[in-house]
């Protein structure tokens, strides 16, 4: 086994924690505000799908260099 298929392995594993830990940080903060000031929910709900969407983003783009690491 290689070391770059270990290290890839180990980057993935990162990348997912990260990117759960942080959309479920954002959807806790963004669920409270919605909780205190409900007529602001839809303003709230929309920039929260754009930050998880960029989130999501980044992490995929983090796996696929995972991904070409290990295979290379």
């Amino acid at each position: 086994m290689e070391i770059g298929n270990i290290a890839a392995g180990f980057g993935a594993g990162i990348t997912v924690l990260a990117a759960g830990m942080g959309i479920s940080k954002l959807a806790a903060a963004a669920l409270e505000s919605m909780g205190r000031q409900p007529e602001a929910a839809g303003d709230l709900r929309t920039s929260m799908i754009i930050a998880a969407a960029l989130i999501e983003g980044v992490a995929f783009f983090s796996l696929v260099i995972c991904m070409l690491l290990a295979t290379k």
